[in-house]
């Protein structure tokens, strides 16, 4: 499939994707939807998706809308005819793709966190601001900026209306694998993820929390847990049924299944983090709240068109927290989407991020979030650990 450009007359980027999977699918629909939705600069074509499996990333290619399909990334990189990598495999070949992407001259999305170590994003980021000033973009996905409502947030905050800021609570909770039966799957495995719940979902609440307040993690006290240390291993899992009920093999999980820390910003505010995927009943509990010194606001990701927001300032008779919904064409992204009061969802978030990384790259200008920026956030997972192998020590996060 090819998108046309918005803008006659000017070719569009030509897009190659390595991987096909949740990340894949949710990224293969932006690539598609952002062109035909918003006005870009540059629009995108869909020309080739990556996988380790042949028969699956060919049939990934014909259900996501894929020109073709390939086997082999590296071939991909070096072609003449790729402008754009987006990089959406697990974290343990973020680096390896997005380096040689960037040095080959392509733009490259890729997925958070931006790398498995402070050392890989470090290494990442000096080759994404070598290549900038060659004219390669690069962005780190994360896509809940994106949130219409989580906008907003960040331009009251910056308009000065919460006052000064003096407390963020965000958290994000899951239950996906609370069964112990649950298989021995990457994301559970440190080699490849490069930490649990921290890095998976607590890296998008780390960067929502900087996000709407400007304002970085200087230091963090954590706690972290594994509640369940050995889970059957994928292929004795599936071969139980078949073995009469045997015993599985099992495997030892080497990541966190939660994490909890709290920390301080540059500009004085406490912080309290949650992120946990044993919190039996919550699917994808995501949520922040920030308290300033003139109003405060909250979000919730289960309703996600909406902001609720207090003014301080207003006399105590009409106090309250405010309903807004964020559906009006002049809210963030929201011109190119649907009349008023009619709502969007999960995927529309990677839309929006696909429009604004083609948009950029188009206006020659660099992204946000930077791979400096991913790099930040990935110092401060690296706290969350440390300090939470140091019996929650208060640990300082590096600024350069």
């Amino acid at each position: 499939m090819t998108q046309q450009h918005a803008t006659a007359g000017v070719p569009p980027l030509r897009v190659a994707q390595i991987g096909y999977a949740f990340m894949g699918a949710a990224h293969s629909l932006a690539w598609r939807t952002a062109p035909r939705v918003f006005d870009l600069p540059r629009g995108a074509e869909m020309t080739v998706i990556c996988g380790r499996t042949a028969s699956a990333t060919e049939a990934a290619a014909h259900k996501l809308g894929w020109a073709e399909w390939s086997t082999d990334w590296r071939e991909l990189v070096a072609r003449d005819d790729i402008d754009i990598v987006d990089v959406c495999t697990p974290g343990d070949s973020h680096a390896e793709i997005a380096i040689a992407a960037l040095e080959a001259g392509k733009h490259v999305l890729c997925e958070k966190p931006l790398g498995n170590t402070v050392a890989e994003a470090e290494e990442m980021t000096a080759v994404a601001e070598a290549a900038a000033a060659r004219g390669v973009r690069s962005m780190v996905g994360f896509n809940y900026r994106r949130l219409p409502a989580l906008s907003l947030a960040r331009q009251m905050v910056a308009d000065g209306r919460l006052g000064e800021v003096r407390h963020i609570r965000a958290k994000y909770q899951q239950d996906w694998i609370v069964d112990p039966a649950f298989p021995l799957a990457w994301r559970l495995q440190k080699d490849k993820a490069g930490s649990g719940a921290l890095g998976d979902i607590g890296a998008h609440i780390i960067d929502l929390a900087q996000f709407v307040t400007g304002q970085k993690l200087v230091g963090v006290s954590a706690t972290t847990e594994t509640f369940i240390k050995q889970r059957p291993l994928p292929a004795a899992s599936s071969g139980l049924a078949a073995s009469g009920g045997q015993a599985a093999e099992m495997g030892e999980v080497t990541v966190d299944d939660a994490a909890v820390f709290f920390g301080r910003t540059e500009g004085g505010a406490l912080a309290t983090f949650e992120a946990t995927r044993f919190a039996t009943g919550r699917k994808n509990g995501m949520g922040i709240e920030v308290n300033g010194s003139a109003g405060s606001f909250f979000f919730d990701f289960e309703s996600m068109n909406e902001l609720h927001v207090y003014d301080g300032t207003v006399p105590a008779r009409d106090a309250g927290f405010r309903r807004i919904l964020v559906t009006e064409p002049d809210h963030p992204y929201l011109s190119g989407w649907w009349p008023p009061g009619h709502v969007l969802g999960y995927e529309h978030t990677f839309t929006h991020e696909v429009a604004d990384f083609l948009s950029d790259i188009g206006s020659d200008r660099d992204p946000s979030p930077s791979f400096r920026e991913g790099l930040q956030v990935q110092r401060v997972l690296d706290a969350v650990e440390r300090s939470s192998a140091a019996e929650s020590r208060w640990t300082p996060i590096p600024t350069s």
